[in-house]
Protein backbone atom coordinates (compact mmCIF):
# COMPACT_ATOMS: atom_id res chain seq x y z
CA UNK A 1 0.00 0.00 0.00
CA UNK A 2 1.26 3.44 -0.85
CA UNK A 3 0.68 6.40 1.53
CA UNK A 4 0.86 9.97 0.28
CA UNK A 5 1.46 12.95 2.54
CA UNK A 6 0.99 16.02 0.35
CA UNK A 7 1.44 19.58 1.52
CA UNK A 8 -1.87 21.41 1.30
CA UNK A 9 -1.96 25.18 1.57
CA UNK A 10 -4.86 26.93 3.33
CA UNK A 11 -5.58 30.64 3.47
CA UNK A 12 -6.15 32.08 6.90
CA UNK A 13 -9.74 33.37 7.11
CA UNK A 14 -9.92 35.49 10.25
CA UNK A 15 -13.14 37.27 9.30
CA UNK A 16 -15.01 34.05 8.60
CA UNK A 17 -13.74 32.55 11.85
CA UNK A 18 -15.05 35.54 13.80
CA UNK A 19 -18.46 35.39 12.12
CA UNK A 20 -19.00 31.68 12.70
CA UNK A 21 -17.30 31.79 16.09
CA UNK A 22 -19.40 34.60 17.56
CA UNK A 23 -22.65 33.28 16.10
CA UNK A 24 -22.27 29.56 16.77
CA UNK A 25 -18.93 29.10 18.59
CA UNK A 26 -17.45 27.48 15.46
CA UNK A 27 -13.97 28.97 15.56
CA UNK A 28 -12.11 26.15 13.80
CA UNK A 29 -12.25 25.40 10.10
CA UNK A 30 -13.23 21.78 10.62
CA UNK A 31 -16.22 22.90 12.72
CA UNK A 32 -17.74 24.85 9.86
CA UNK A 33 -20.04 23.31 7.29
CA UNK A 34 -21.56 24.19 3.94
CA UNK A 35 -24.41 21.72 4.40
CA UNK A 36 -28.01 22.84 4.36
CA UNK A 37 -29.25 24.39 7.60
CA UNK A 38 -31.38 22.03 9.68
CA UNK A 39 -35.07 22.70 10.19
CA UNK A 40 -34.46 23.30 13.89
CA UNK A 41 -31.92 26.03 13.14
CA UNK A 42 -34.22 27.51 10.50
CA UNK A 43 -36.89 27.80 13.17
CA UNK A 44 -34.46 29.67 15.42
CA UNK A 45 -33.58 31.96 12.50
CA UNK A 46 -37.27 32.82 12.14
CA UNK A 47 -37.50 33.48 15.88
CA UNK A 48 -34.46 35.76 15.59
CA UNK A 49 -36.06 37.70 12.74
CA UNK A 50 -39.34 37.98 14.67
CA UNK A 51 -37.51 39.26 17.75
CA UNK A 52 -35.58 41.78 15.67
CA UNK A 53 -38.78 43.07 14.02
CA UNK A 54 -40.60 43.38 17.35
CA UNK A 55 -37.66 45.16 18.98
CA UNK A 56 -37.38 47.48 15.99
CA UNK A 57 -41.00 48.59 16.44
CA UNK A 58 -40.53 48.84 20.24
CA UNK A 59 -37.38 50.93 19.80
CA UNK A 60 -39.10 53.22 17.31
CA UNK A 61 -42.09 53.61 19.67
CA UNK A 62 -39.94 54.80 22.55
CA UNK A 63 -37.87 57.02 20.28
CA UNK A 64 -40.97 58.90 19.14
CA UNK A 65 -42.67 58.79 22.56
CA UNK A 66 -40.00 61.18 23.86
CA UNK A 67 -42.65 63.89 23.56
CA UNK A 68 -44.64 62.23 26.37
CA UNK A 69 -42.00 60.93 28.78
CA UNK A 70 -43.30 63.20 31.56
CA UNK A 71 -46.81 61.86 31.03
CA UNK A 72 -45.54 58.30 31.41
CA UNK A 73 -43.66 59.16 34.60
CA UNK A 74 -46.79 60.77 36.01
CA UNK A 75 -48.78 57.60 35.26
CA UNK A 76 -46.14 55.55 37.06
CA UNK A 77 -46.35 57.92 40.01
CA UNK A 78 -50.12 57.48 40.23
CA UNK A 79 -49.67 53.69 40.24
CA UNK A 80 -46.73 53.44 42.63
CA UNK A 81 -47.00 56.58 44.73
CA UNK A 82 -43.31 57.30 44.20
CA UNK A 83 -41.81 59.66 41.64
CA UNK A 84 -39.02 58.34 39.44
CA UNK A 85 -37.96 58.58 35.82
CA UNK A 86 -39.23 55.22 34.60
CA UNK A 87 -38.08 55.86 31.04
CA UNK A 88 -34.37 55.51 31.87
CA UNK A 89 -34.32 51.73 32.56
CA UNK A 90 -36.69 51.14 29.64
CA UNK A 91 -34.49 53.06 27.21
CA UNK A 92 -31.32 51.39 28.50
CA UNK A 93 -32.67 47.84 28.21
CA UNK A 94 -34.31 48.57 24.86
CA UNK A 95 -31.08 49.96 23.39
CA UNK A 96 -29.02 47.05 24.73
CA UNK A 97 -31.51 44.40 23.57
CA UNK A 98 -31.95 45.93 20.14
CA UNK A 99 -28.19 46.24 19.60
CA UNK A 100 -27.64 42.62 20.62
CA UNK A 101 -30.43 41.19 18.43
CA UNK A 102 -29.46 43.40 15.49
CA UNK A 103 -25.87 42.14 15.77
CA UNK A 104 -27.01 38.52 15.72
CA UNK A 105 -29.24 39.26 12.72
CA UNK A 106 -26.30 40.75 10.81
CA UNK A 107 -24.19 37.68 11.64
CA UNK A 108 -26.97 35.40 10.36
CA UNK A 109 -27.11 37.36 7.10
CA UNK A 110 -23.33 37.02 6.78
CA UNK A 111 -23.67 33.25 7.23
CA UNK A 112 -26.15 33.12 4.38
CA UNK A 113 -23.98 35.30 2.15
CA UNK A 114 -20.93 33.10 2.75
CA UNK A 115 -22.83 29.85 2.29
CA UNK A 116 -22.21 28.74 5.86
CA UNK A 117 -24.60 26.55 7.80
CA UNK A 118 -26.62 28.45 10.43
CA UNK A 119 -26.03 27.10 13.91
CA UNK A 120 -26.95 29.57 16.65
CA UNK A 121 -25.16 28.86 19.93
CA UNK A 122 -27.34 27.82 22.86
CA UNK A 123 -26.32 30.89 24.89
CA UNK A 124 -27.55 33.12 22.08
CA UNK A 125 -30.77 31.11 21.93
CA UNK A 126 -31.33 31.89 25.59
CA UNK A 127 -30.58 35.56 24.94
CA UNK A 128 -33.01 35.72 22.00
CA UNK A 129 -35.71 34.01 24.06
CA UNK A 130 -35.24 36.44 26.95
CA UNK A 131 -35.32 39.43 24.59
CA UNK A 132 -38.50 38.18 22.89
CA UNK A 133 -40.38 37.38 26.10
CA UNK A 134 -39.28 40.64 27.77
CA UNK A 135 -40.45 42.71 24.81
CA UNK A 136 -43.80 40.93 24.65
CA UNK A 137 -44.29 41.49 28.39
CA UNK A 138 -43.41 45.18 28.01
CA UNK A 139 -45.86 45.60 25.13
CA UNK A 140 -48.66 44.04 27.19
CA UNK A 141 -47.78 46.33 30.10
CA UNK A 142 -47.98 49.44 27.91
CA UNK A 143 -51.33 48.24 26.55
CA UNK A 144 -52.67 48.17 30.10
CA UNK A 145 -51.22 51.42 31.43
CA UNK A 146 -50.58 53.72 28.46
CA UNK A 147 -52.57 52.36 25.55
CA UNK A 148 -53.30 55.78 24.01
CA UNK A 149 -49.59 56.31 23.38
CA UNK A 150 -49.54 53.73 20.56
CA UNK A 151 -51.17 56.42 18.44
CA UNK A 152 -47.84 58.24 18.37
CA UNK A 153 -46.59 55.71 15.78
CA UNK A 154 -49.00 56.63 12.92
CA UNK A 155 -48.66 60.31 13.83
CA UNK A 156 -44.87 60.17 13.76
CA UNK A 157 -44.94 58.36 10.42
CA UNK A 158 -46.44 61.52 8.97
CA UNK A 159 -43.09 63.15 9.70
CA UNK A 160 -40.73 60.22 9.13
CA UNK A 161 -42.62 58.08 6.59
CA UNK A 162 -41.10 59.51 3.37
CA UNK A 163 -37.57 59.13 4.72
CA UNK A 164 -38.12 55.70 6.28
CA UNK A 165 -39.40 54.56 2.88
CA UNK A 166 -36.17 55.58 1.17
CA UNK A 167 -34.09 53.94 3.92
CA UNK A 168 -36.06 50.68 3.74
CA UNK A 169 -35.79 50.67 -0.05
CA UNK A 170 -32.02 51.09 0.18
CA UNK A 171 -31.75 48.22 2.69
CA UNK A 172 -33.83 45.85 0.58
CA UNK A 173 -31.82 46.83 -2.51
CA UNK A 174 -28.59 46.01 -0.68
CA UNK A 175 -30.00 42.61 0.32
CA UNK A 176 -30.49 41.79 -3.35
CA UNK A 177 -26.79 40.88 -3.55
CA UNK A 178 -27.28 38.06 -1.06
CA UNK A 179 -30.64 37.00 -2.51
CA UNK A 180 -29.27 36.93 -6.07
CA UNK A 181 -26.27 34.88 -4.91
CA UNK A 182 -28.49 32.31 -3.22
CA UNK A 183 -30.72 32.03 -6.27
CA UNK A 184 -27.77 31.70 -8.66
CA UNK A 185 -26.12 28.94 -6.58
CA UNK A 186 -29.32 27.02 -5.86
CA UNK A 187 -29.95 23.80 -7.78
CA UNK A 188 -33.67 23.41 -7.05
CA UNK A 189 -35.96 25.35 -9.37
CA UNK A 190 -38.74 25.53 -6.76
CA UNK A 191 -36.39 27.13 -4.24
CA UNK A 192 -35.24 29.69 -6.79
CA UNK A 193 -38.81 30.61 -7.74
CA UNK A 194 -39.92 30.87 -4.10
CA UNK A 195 -37.02 33.11 -3.11
CA UNK A 196 -37.40 35.38 -6.13
CA UNK A 197 -41.16 35.75 -5.65
CA UNK A 198 -40.76 36.50 -1.94
CA UNK A 199 -38.08 39.10 -2.57
CA UNK A 200 -39.96 40.73 -5.45
CA UNK A 201 -43.15 40.94 -3.39
CA UNK A 202 -41.26 42.83 -0.66
CA UNK A 203 -39.58 45.10 -3.21
CA UNK A 204 -42.81 45.87 -5.08
CA UNK A 205 -44.60 46.47 -1.79
CA UNK A 206 -41.99 49.05 -0.81
CA UNK A 207 -42.20 50.68 -4.21
CA UNK A 208 -45.95 51.33 -3.85
CA UNK A 209 -45.88 52.30 -0.16
CA UNK A 210 -45.70 56.05 -0.97
CA UNK A 211 -49.20 55.80 -2.43
CA UNK A 212 -50.44 55.25 1.12
CA UNK A 213 -48.22 57.80 2.89
CA UNK A 214 -50.36 60.75 3.94
CA UNK A 215 -48.40 63.60 5.46
CA UNK A 216 -49.69 67.15 5.98
CA UNK A 217 -46.15 68.35 5.30
CA UNK A 218 -46.53 67.29 1.66
CA UNK A 219 -48.29 70.44 0.55
CA UNK A 220 -47.91 73.66 -1.36
CA UNK A 221 -45.91 76.05 0.90
CA UNK A 222 -48.12 78.89 -0.28
CA UNK A 223 -51.08 77.33 1.56
CA UNK A 224 -49.22 77.00 4.87
CA UNK A 225 -51.16 78.64 7.70
CA UNK A 226 -49.58 81.01 10.25
CA UNK A 227 -47.35 79.59 12.95
CA UNK A 228 -49.43 78.03 15.77
CA UNK A 229 -49.44 79.95 19.01
CA UNK A 230 -47.68 78.28 21.94
CA UNK A 231 -49.23 78.13 25.40
CA UNK A 232 -47.27 77.25 28.53
CA UNK A 233 -48.59 73.94 29.86
CA UNK A 234 -48.33 74.42 33.64
CA UNK A 235 -45.98 77.27 32.77
CA UNK A 236 -42.54 76.06 31.74
CA UNK A 237 -42.24 72.88 33.87
CA UNK A 238 -38.94 71.87 32.29
CA UNK A 239 -37.34 75.05 33.59
CA UNK A 240 -39.24 75.61 36.86
CA UNK A 241 -41.61 73.69 39.18
CA UNK A 242 -45.00 73.21 37.53
CA UNK A 243 -47.98 75.43 38.37
CA UNK A 244 -45.89 77.99 40.27
CA UNK A 245 -45.61 81.72 39.58
CA UNK A 246 -41.96 81.36 38.58
CA UNK A 247 -42.88 78.64 36.10
CA UNK A 248 -45.44 80.92 34.42
CA UNK A 249 -42.99 83.82 34.42
CA UNK A 250 -40.39 81.63 32.72
CA UNK A 251 -42.99 80.68 30.13
CA UNK A 252 -43.70 84.35 29.48
CA UNK A 253 -39.98 84.87 28.88
CA UNK A 254 -40.31 82.31 26.07
CA UNK A 255 -42.93 84.49 24.34
CA UNK A 256 -45.92 82.22 24.94
CA UNK A 257 -49.33 83.58 24.01
CA UNK A 258 -51.25 81.78 26.75
CA UNK A 259 -50.96 79.85 30.00
CA UNK A 260 -52.55 76.54 30.95
CA UNK A 261 -53.02 75.28 34.51
CA UNK A 262 -54.79 72.66 36.64
CA UNK A 263 -57.08 74.03 39.35
CA UNK A 264 -58.48 72.53 42.56
CA UNK A 265 -60.66 74.21 45.20
CA UNK A 266 -59.49 74.44 48.81
CA UNK A 267 -61.51 73.67 51.92
CA UNK A 268 -62.38 77.36 52.32
CA UNK A 269 -63.27 77.89 48.66
CA UNK A 270 -60.00 79.28 47.24
CA UNK A 271 -59.14 77.92 43.75
CA UNK A 272 -55.43 77.00 43.63
CA UNK A 273 -53.13 75.35 41.13
CA UNK A 274 -52.43 71.66 41.62
CA UNK A 275 -52.27 68.77 39.17
CA UNK A 276 -52.09 65.80 41.55
CA UNK A 277 -54.81 64.53 43.85
CA UNK A 278 -52.42 64.85 46.79
CA UNK A 279 -49.66 67.27 47.74
CA UNK A 280 -46.90 64.67 48.22
CA UNK A 281 -45.08 65.02 44.91
CA UNK A 282 -44.89 68.79 44.46
CA UNK A 283 -44.80 70.13 48.04
CA UNK A 284 -43.14 69.38 51.39
CA UNK A 285 -46.44 68.32 52.97
CA UNK A 286 -44.74 65.27 54.54
CA UNK A 287 -42.52 67.63 56.51
CA UNK A 288 -45.13 70.26 57.47
CA UNK A 289 -48.21 68.04 57.88
CA UNK A 290 -46.86 64.46 58.12
CA UNK A 291 -50.18 63.01 59.28
CA UNK A 292 -52.05 64.53 56.31
CA UNK A 293 -49.65 63.63 53.51
CA UNK A 294 -52.17 61.24 51.92
CA UNK A 295 -55.12 63.65 52.19
CA UNK A 296 -56.76 65.04 49.08
CA UNK A 297 -55.24 68.38 48.13
CA UNK A 298 -58.65 70.05 48.28
CA UNK A 299 -59.00 69.07 51.96
CA UNK A 300 -56.48 71.76 52.94
CA UNK A 301 -57.52 75.34 53.54
CA UNK A 302 -55.68 78.19 51.89
CA UNK A 303 -53.82 79.13 55.07
CA UNK A 304 -52.36 75.64 55.30
CA UNK A 305 -51.46 75.61 51.62
CA UNK A 306 -49.50 78.85 51.95
CA UNK A 307 -47.21 77.18 54.51
CA UNK A 308 -46.02 74.62 51.98
CA UNK A 309 -42.94 74.89 49.79
CA UNK A 310 -43.66 74.08 46.12
CA UNK A 311 -40.17 74.36 44.66
CA UNK A 312 -37.67 72.27 46.62
CA UNK A 313 -38.99 69.02 45.12
CA UNK A 314 -38.00 70.25 41.64
CA UNK A 315 -34.38 70.77 42.67
CA UNK A 316 -34.31 67.41 44.41
CA UNK A 317 -36.06 65.17 41.85
CA UNK A 318 -34.92 67.02 38.71
CA UNK A 319 -37.86 65.57 36.71
CA UNK A 320 -36.62 66.83 33.32
CA UNK A 321 -32.83 66.60 33.90
CA UNK A 322 -32.50 70.38 33.56
CA UNK A 323 -31.49 71.52 37.05
CA UNK A 324 -27.76 71.40 36.22
CA UNK A 325 -28.34 74.13 33.59
CA UNK A 326 -29.92 76.57 36.07
CA UNK A 327 -28.11 79.60 37.44
CA UNK A 328 -27.72 79.95 41.23
CA UNK A 329 -30.22 82.82 41.25
CA UNK A 330 -32.81 80.64 39.52
CA UNK A 331 -32.28 77.85 42.02
CA UNK A 332 -32.79 80.34 44.84
CA UNK A 333 -36.06 81.55 43.31
CA UNK A 334 -37.23 77.99 42.77
CA UNK A 335 -36.51 76.94 46.35
CA UNK A 336 -38.78 79.74 47.63
CA UNK A 337 -41.84 78.97 45.49
CA UNK A 338 -45.19 78.42 47.19
CA UNK A 339 -48.56 77.09 46.08
CA UNK A 340 -50.08 79.47 43.57
CA UNK A 341 -53.73 80.54 43.57
CA UNK A 342 -55.85 80.95 40.46
CA UNK A 343 -56.30 84.63 41.24
CA UNK A 344 -52.52 85.15 41.22
CA UNK A 345 -52.26 83.46 37.83
CA UNK A 346 -55.08 85.55 36.37
CA UNK A 347 -53.48 88.79 37.59
CA UNK A 348 -50.23 87.74 35.91
CA UNK A 349 -52.16 87.10 32.68
CA UNK A 350 -53.83 90.50 32.97
CA UNK A 351 -50.45 92.16 33.38
CA UNK A 352 -49.20 90.61 30.12
CA UNK A 353 -52.57 90.55 28.32
CA UNK A 354 -52.45 86.84 27.49
CA UNK A 355 -55.01 84.04 27.49
CA UNK A 356 -55.47 81.63 30.40
CA UNK A 357 -57.02 78.18 30.18
CA UNK A 358 -57.47 75.95 33.21
CA UNK A 359 -58.95 72.55 33.91
CA UNK A 360 -61.04 72.65 37.06
CA UNK A 361 -61.25 69.56 39.28
CA UNK A 362 -64.42 69.12 41.30
CA UNK A 363 -63.89 68.42 45.04
CA UNK A 364 -65.00 65.07 46.54
CA UNK A 365 -68.69 64.69 47.48
CA UNK A 366 -67.91 65.12 51.17
CA UNK A 367 -66.20 68.44 50.52
CA UNK A 368 -68.01 71.57 51.75
CA UNK A 369 -67.46 73.21 48.34
CA UNK A 370 -68.78 70.27 46.34
CA UNK A 371 -71.83 72.24 45.16
CA UNK A 372 -70.33 75.72 45.04
CA UNK A 373 -67.07 74.97 43.22
CA UNK A 374 -68.21 76.69 40.01
CA UNK A 375 -69.27 79.85 41.85
CA UNK A 376 -66.03 79.90 43.84
CA UNK A 377 -64.03 79.79 40.63
CA UNK A 378 -66.12 82.48 38.93
CA UNK A 379 -65.67 84.67 41.98
CA UNK A 380 -61.89 84.30 41.72
CA UNK A 381 -62.09 85.32 38.05
CA UNK A 382 -64.10 88.40 38.98
CA UNK A 383 -61.74 89.41 41.80
CA UNK A 384 -58.67 89.17 39.59
CA UNK A 385 -60.00 91.86 37.26
CA UNK A 386 -58.96 89.95 34.14
CA UNK A 387 -61.15 90.57 31.07
CA UNK A 388 -63.38 87.60 30.31
CA UNK A 389 -62.09 87.52 26.74
CA UNK A 390 -58.77 86.24 28.14
CA UNK A 391 -60.28 83.31 30.06
CA UNK A 392 -61.01 79.96 28.39
CA UNK A 393 -63.71 78.25 30.46
CA UNK A 394 -63.56 74.45 30.30
CA UNK A 395 -65.97 72.96 32.93
CA UNK A 396 -69.03 71.47 31.23
CA UNK A 397 -71.14 71.56 34.42
CA UNK A 398 -73.64 74.42 34.48
CA UNK A 399 -72.20 75.75 31.21
CA UNK A 400 -75.48 77.40 30.15
CA UNK A 401 -75.74 79.22 33.48
CA UNK A 402 -72.12 80.34 33.25
CA UNK A 403 -72.72 81.62 29.73
CA UNK A 404 -75.74 83.61 30.90
CA UNK A 405 -73.94 85.24 33.81
CA UNK A 406 -70.55 85.65 32.12
CA UNK A 407 -71.12 85.84 28.35
CA UNK A 408 -67.59 87.11 27.71
CA UNK A 409 -65.84 83.91 28.76
CA UNK A 410 -64.37 81.81 25.94
CA UNK A 411 -66.34 78.58 26.14
CA UNK A 412 -63.94 75.69 25.64
CA UNK A 413 -64.63 71.98 25.44
CA UNK A 414 -62.33 69.19 26.61
CA UNK A 415 -64.34 66.64 24.65
CA UNK A 416 -64.35 66.27 20.88
CA UNK A 417 -67.81 66.71 19.37
CA UNK A 418 -69.19 67.65 15.97
CA UNK A 419 -68.92 71.33 14.98
CA UNK A 420 -72.71 71.60 14.97
CA UNK A 421 -72.99 70.32 18.54
CA UNK A 422 -70.25 72.63 19.75
CA UNK A 423 -71.84 75.62 18.07
CA UNK A 424 -75.17 74.73 19.66
CA UNK A 425 -73.59 74.99 23.12
CA UNK A 426 -71.82 78.23 22.31
CA UNK A 427 -68.39 76.59 22.31
CA UNK A 428 -65.74 78.23 20.15
CA UNK A 429 -62.56 76.46 21.34
CA UNK A 430 -61.40 72.85 21.71
CA UNK A 431 -58.65 71.66 24.05
CA UNK A 432 -57.64 68.10 23.13
CA UNK A 433 -54.73 65.71 23.37
CA UNK A 434 -52.77 65.82 20.12
CA UNK A 435 -53.68 62.19 19.33
CA UNK A 436 -57.45 62.75 19.61
CA UNK A 437 -57.89 64.41 16.26
CA UNK A 438 -56.50 64.37 12.73
CA UNK A 439 -55.81 66.73 9.85
CA UNK A 440 -59.24 66.36 8.26
CA UNK A 441 -61.09 67.07 11.52
CA UNK A 442 -58.85 70.04 12.27
CA UNK A 443 -59.74 71.57 8.93
CA UNK A 444 -63.44 70.90 9.48
CA UNK A 445 -63.30 72.66 12.85
CA UNK A 446 -61.39 75.54 11.30
CA UNK A 447 -64.02 75.95 8.58
CA UNK A 448 -66.66 76.12 11.33
CA UNK A 449 -64.70 78.88 13.14
CA UNK A 450 -63.74 76.60 16.02
CA UNK A 451 -60.15 76.97 17.16
CA UNK A 452 -58.29 73.83 18.22
CA UNK A 453 -55.57 73.77 20.89
CA UNK A 454 -53.67 70.51 21.23
CA UNK A 455 -51.58 69.36 24.20
CA UNK A 456 -48.91 68.37 25.11
CA UNK A 457 -46.57 69.26 22.23
CA UNK A 458 -42.87 69.30 23.14
CA UNK A 459 -41.02 67.96 20.11
CA UNK A 460 -40.24 70.05 16.99
CA UNK A 461 -41.31 67.23 14.64
CA UNK A 462 -44.76 67.03 16.25
CA UNK A 463 -45.10 70.81 16.26
CA UNK A 464 -44.22 70.84 12.54
CA UNK A 465 -46.80 68.16 11.67
CA UNK A 466 -49.54 70.00 13.59
CA UNK A 467 -48.52 73.28 12.01
CA UNK A 468 -48.94 71.80 8.54
CA UNK A 469 -52.28 70.32 9.67
CA UNK A 470 -53.63 73.79 10.38
CA UNK A 471 -53.74 73.81 14.19
CA UNK A 472 -54.21 77.29 15.61
CA UNK A 473 -52.36 76.75 18.91
CA UNK A 474 -50.60 74.13 21.01
CA UNK A 475 -49.92 73.72 24.71
CA UNK A 476 -46.33 72.81 25.53
CA UNK A 477 -44.12 71.92 28.49
CA UNK A 478 -41.13 73.04 26.41
CA UNK A 479 -41.87 76.53 25.04
CA UNK A 480 -38.10 77.18 25.11
CA UNK A 481 -37.72 74.41 22.51
CA UNK A 482 -40.62 75.37 20.23
CA UNK A 483 -39.55 79.00 20.10
CA UNK A 484 -36.58 77.78 18.04
CA UNK A 485 -38.89 76.37 15.33
CA UNK A 486 -39.69 79.32 13.04
CA UNK A 487 -40.70 77.04 10.15
CA UNK A 488 -41.75 73.38 9.75
CA UNK A 489 -38.78 71.02 9.88
CA UNK A 490 -39.53 69.90 6.35
CA UNK A 491 -42.06 70.88 3.73
CA UNK A 492 -42.31 69.37 0.27
CA UNK A 493 -44.52 70.05 -2.70
CA UNK A 494 -46.54 67.02 -3.90
CA UNK A 495 -44.79 66.97 -7.30
CA UNK A 496 -41.37 67.12 -5.60
CA UNK A 497 -42.24 64.18 -3.37
CA UNK A 498 -43.60 62.22 -6.34
CA UNK A 499 -40.35 62.81 -8.22
CA UNK A 500 -38.33 61.72 -5.17
CA UNK A 501 -40.03 58.38 -4.59
CA UNK A 502 -40.39 57.50 -8.29
CA UNK A 503 -36.69 58.18 -8.79
CA UNK A 504 -35.80 56.08 -5.75
CA UNK A 505 -37.97 53.21 -7.02
CA UNK A 506 -36.46 53.30 -10.51
CA UNK A 507 -32.89 53.41 -9.21
CA UNK A 508 -33.62 50.52 -6.88
CA UNK A 509 -35.13 48.39 -9.65
CA UNK A 510 -32.21 49.05 -12.00
CA UNK A 511 -29.67 48.20 -9.30
CA UNK A 512 -31.51 45.00 -8.35
CA UNK A 513 -31.69 43.81 -11.96
CA UNK A 514 -28.00 44.57 -12.46
CA UNK A 515 -27.06 42.66 -9.30
CA UNK A 516 -29.06 39.59 -10.34
CA UNK A 517 -27.36 39.58 -13.75
CA UNK A 518 -23.92 40.04 -12.19
CA UNK A 519 -24.44 37.26 -9.66
CA UNK A 520 -25.67 34.92 -12.39
CA UNK A 521 -22.55 35.65 -14.41
CA UNK A 522 -20.20 35.26 -11.41
CA UNK A 523 -21.55 31.89 -10.33
CA UNK A 524 -21.99 30.39 -13.79
CA UNK A 525 -18.44 28.94 -13.79
CA UNK A 526 -18.38 27.85 -10.15
CA UNK A 527 -21.03 25.18 -10.03
CA UNK A 528 -18.54 22.35 -10.66
CA UNK A 529 -16.30 23.32 -7.74
CA UNK A 530 -16.87 22.95 -4.06
CA UNK A 531 -15.85 25.73 -1.62
CA UNK A 532 -12.75 23.77 -0.46
CA UNK A 533 -11.37 23.55 -3.99
CA UNK A 534 -11.96 27.26 -4.60
CA UNK A 535 -10.21 28.14 -1.37
CA UNK A 536 -7.20 25.92 -2.14
CA UNK A 537 -6.87 27.24 -5.68
CA UNK A 538 -6.90 30.80 -4.40
CA UNK A 539 -4.25 29.97 -1.81
CA UNK A 540 -1.87 28.44 -4.38
CA UNK A 541 -1.69 31.66 -6.35
CA UNK A 542 -0.44 33.60 -3.34
CA UNK A 543 3.20 33.90 -2.23
CA UNK A 544 4.48 31.72 0.56
CA UNK A 545 4.95 34.74 2.80
CA UNK A 546 1.20 35.51 2.81
CA UNK A 547 -0.12 32.06 3.61
CA UNK A 548 -0.11 29.59 6.47
CA UNK A 549 1.16 26.13 5.56
CA UNK A 550 0.06 22.98 7.31
CA UNK A 551 0.27 19.28 6.59
CA UNK A 552 -2.67 16.96 6.30
CA UNK A 553 -2.38 13.25 5.74
CA UNK A 554 -4.41 11.98 2.85
CA UNK A 555 -4.39 8.21 2.86
CA UNK A 556 -5.38 6.58 -0.38
CA UNK A 557 -6.62 3.10 0.27
CA UNK A 558 -7.16 2.27 -3.37
CA UNK A 559 -3.97 1.22 -5.13
CA UNK A 560 -5.49 0.50 -8.50
CA UNK A 561 -4.82 4.05 -9.72
CA UNK A 562 -1.19 3.77 -8.67
CA UNK A 563 1.28 6.45 -7.76
CA UNK A 564 0.97 8.15 -11.08
CA UNK A 565 -2.73 8.97 -10.46
CA UNK A 566 -1.93 10.69 -7.19
CA UNK A 567 0.95 12.55 -8.78
CA UNK A 568 -1.26 13.64 -11.62
CA UNK A 569 -3.96 14.79 -9.21
CA UNK A 570 -1.70 17.02 -7.14
CA UNK A 571 0.52 18.00 -10.02
CA UNK A 572 -2.43 19.48 -11.87
CA UNK A 573 -3.38 21.55 -8.85
CA UNK A 574 0.13 22.96 -8.54
CA UNK A 575 1.03 21.44 -5.11
CA UNK A 576 4.40 20.00 -4.11
CA UNK A 577 4.27 16.75 -2.25
CA UNK A 578 6.44 14.19 -0.62
CA UNK A 579 6.05 10.46 -1.07
CA UNK A 580 6.90 7.92 1.57
CA UNK A 581 6.97 4.40 0.32
CA UNK A 582 6.03 1.73 2.77
CA UNK A 583 7.32 -1.86 2.72
CA UNK A 584 4.70 -4.16 1.48
CA UNK A 585 4.67 -7.49 3.14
Amino acid sequence: MVKHQPLQVYERQLCLSCITGIYGCRWKRYQRSHDDTTKWELLWSLILILTFSLLLVWFYFWWEAHNDYSEYNWILYNHSGKWSDGTVPILATTAAGFTYIAFLTVLAICHIALGQQLNLHWLHKIGVTVALLTTITAVISINQTWVQEWEVIPISLQATGPFLHVGALAAVTALSWIVAGQVARAEKIMFQVAVVLLYLSVLVGLCVVPLYIKSPCIMDPDTLKPRPEVMGHQGAPMLAPENTLWSFQRALQMNVTGLEADVAVSLDGVPFLMRDLTLRRTTNVEKVFPLRRMDDASNFNWTDLQQLNAGEWFLKDDPFWTVHDLFPREKQLISNQTVCSLEQLLKLALEHNITVVFRLRRPPPSHPRYHSWINDTLEAVQQSGVPHRLVMWTPSESRSEVRRLNPGLIQTSLKKQSPQTLKGHGISRLLLRYSETNMREIRNFSESSISVTLYTVNEPWLYSVLWCSGVSSVSSEAPHVLRKVPYPIWLMRPNEYCLMWVSADLISCVVVIGIFILQKYRTSGMRSYNPEQIMLSAAVRRSSGDINVMKEKLIFSEVRNGVSSAEELYGDNGYDYYTNQGISQ
